[in-house]
């Protein structure tokens, strides 16, 4: 019998008791031929009668709505209290996504706004399904920009005209930043600092900083370069980046390798009228350690730079894989050192960035350029204990040499050097992952990545997590609990229980605070923007 059919059938009887109460009552008058005043009486009796009976009823209502509750109406269970630490194997698992020269995103210049998105969003759910945590973003591939500024053109490679903004109007960075956290993903802004144009035809808009500073913009070979000895070169470069820094909600600023520019055969890099006066002016450096001092100011300025501005905002660097040849023993290449004029081992001792990802772009076995000699190099040169994500060249995936068997190796490498803060991996490039070249990303989603997993989190920015979540209720099958009081909040994470363990099962975007769920036991953290995790609340589901 459902609710409402037990609900009638007790009013029909309590109508049917007082009707009858009520005949009786003036039955009993008549006979007895009771005054006028007997009948007020008897008018009272029934008024008490119906009082008592309606609370009858109304306790028998409740008896009936606990014993047989409507499938719409949920039972509230007590609010959870019981704490508990939880947490998972941390890991970087990014992607570089390349805008230079459309190798990655957008897929050419001057695409309709609508299908730029597309793509975009192409690449986040392809992130999110394959349980990649961290997009590296190419927002100033050279000199120019990917979102709204006021000191740089808009890029060529997104509208296909330097300086013409998108139309209609979206910021592709602003864009980007919402949907990624929305995914649970990582957004890193990549710049170029010194490349100013590409062999590709197109013109330079009148703000570009090699028509600001044509004094010093080089033709190099084939590229135009920016001189890094030249101080409005550098206070460009700096402001640029410190821009993106104060006004969008990056979780990490990231430089690669071009630097001063890789060698080319028989030409010099034409930088010794600023060499000249910097000499003239009373400097003692030999070329070379000029310009490394160059390089390494601005390092050090970014790294104060940022972490005055916005401490939680991470500063990673992707140099060169080879720091010297012979460093380690045996490994010969370019010397990224006396070349690039890159100290990049001096940025890892000095603390100035918060990871450092060498483009480790060779196979594990041949011994010139091996991959597990040369990341076990950089792990040794790590005194302020930052995080070490290796770079892994995906794009040479061809069934060849370069099997998805190499990748999946590199990366078991990766993790078995975890003890010394080799934390995960960047694949060059997300086109790969597009193509789904080799069936890769199934093989990486099978075999390498099966389950989600937060980026490492680094104490020395916040060691401090969010308060854990408040307001937690159960209802039925569903978990609900309160908007977080804090900013800091950046997602959530949900554990099951299996056995005496907790496996994490969801990260879950902070702008939900409602999850439904199986029977089972659960715990609820809260998650903030350095990937610090409070402890959980346990909910469970009978």
């Amino acid at each position: 019998m459902n609710l409402m059919a037990i609900i009638v059938r007790v009013l029909s009887r309590l109508r049917l008791a007082v009707s009858n109460f009520s005949a009786k009552e003036q039955k009993s008058s008549r006979a007895a031929e009771s005054p006028p005043s007997a009948g007020k009486a008897i008018r009272q009796k029934s008024k008490l009668l119906i009082f008592v009976l309606s609370l009858l009823f109304g306790l028998s209502v409740t008896q009936v709505y606990a014993a047989y509750p409507p499938r719409r109406v949920v039972q509230q269970s007590q609010t959870p209290s019981e704490m508990v630490t939880v947490g998972h194997t941390r890991e970087f698992r990014g992607v570089w996504t390349a805008t230079v020269a459309n190798i990655d995103w957008p897929s050419k210049p001057g695409m309709p706004v609508e299908q730029q998105k597309a793509e975009l969003l192409s690449i986040l759910n392809r992130m999110q399904a394959l349980n990649l945590n961290a997009l590296v973003l190419q927002v100033r591939p050279a000199g120019d920009a990917l979102y709204a500024s006021q000191l740089e053109p808009w890029s060529y490679w997104l509208t296909g005209t330097q300086g013409k903004a998108p139309t209609p109007y979206y910021d592709p960075l602003e864009f980007a930043i919402a949907e990624s956290h929305k995914r649970n993903i990582e957004l890193h802004a990549w710049f170029n600092p010194y490349r100013a144009k590409t062999p590709d035809k197109f013109s330079l808009a009148g703000n570009h900083m090699a028509k600001v500073y044509p004094q010093y913009a080089y033709q190099y070979g084939d590229l135009l370069w920016m001189d890094p000895g030249a101080k409005p070169v550098q206070d460009r470069t700096y402001d640029v980046i410190m821009d993106v820094v104060r006004r969008y909600d990056v979780d990490g600023i990231h430089l690669d390798d071009y630097f001063y520019p890789y060698p080319k055969s028989g030409i010099s890099f034409p930088d010794s009228r600023t060499y000249g006066a910097y000499k003239a002016a009373g400097g003692t450096f030999s070329l070379a350690d000029w310009r490394r001092d160059n390089v390494n100011q601005l390092m050090q300025r970014l790294a104060k730079g940022i972490r005055a501005e916005k401490p939680h905002v991470k500063f990673g660097i992707s140099p060169f894989g080879i720091y010297r040849p012979g460093q380690p023993a045996g490994i010969v290449g370019l010397d990224q050192y006396n070349e690039l004029y890159a100290d990049a081992k001096k940025w890892l001792e000095e603390g100035w960035v918060d990871y450092l990802a060498p483009q480790l772009y060779w196979r594990i076995d041949p011994p010139q350029q091996s991959y597990p000699a040369l990341l076990t190099w950089w792990t040794q040169h790590n005194p302020k204990r930052r995080h070490i994500y290796a770079g892994n060249y995906l794009s040479q995936l061809n069934g060849g040499s370069w099997t998805v068997s190499e990748f999946k190796r590199q990366v078991e490498i990766t993790r078995k050097m975890a003890p010394q803060l080799s934390l995960g991996n960047i694949f060059f490039s997300m086109k790969v992952f597009k193509e789904n070249r080799l069936g890769v990303n199934e093989a990486f989603r099978s075999a390498l990545y099966p389950s989600p997993a937060l980026p490492p989190a680094m104490p020395w920015l916040d060691n401090e997590p969010p308060a854990p979540p408040s307001g937690i209720t159960v209802t039925s099958n569903y978990v609900t609990w309160d908007k977080p009081a804090a900013n800091d909040v950046r997602s959530w994470t949900l554990y099951t229980k299996a056995g005496n363990t907790w496996k994490l099962l969801r990260v879950i975007p902070s702008s939900i605070t409602a999850f439904k769920v199986e029977r089972g036991t659960y715990a609820l953290s809260a998650v903030d923007d350095t990937a610090n995790e409070s402890q959980a609340v346990v909910v469970s589901i009978r």
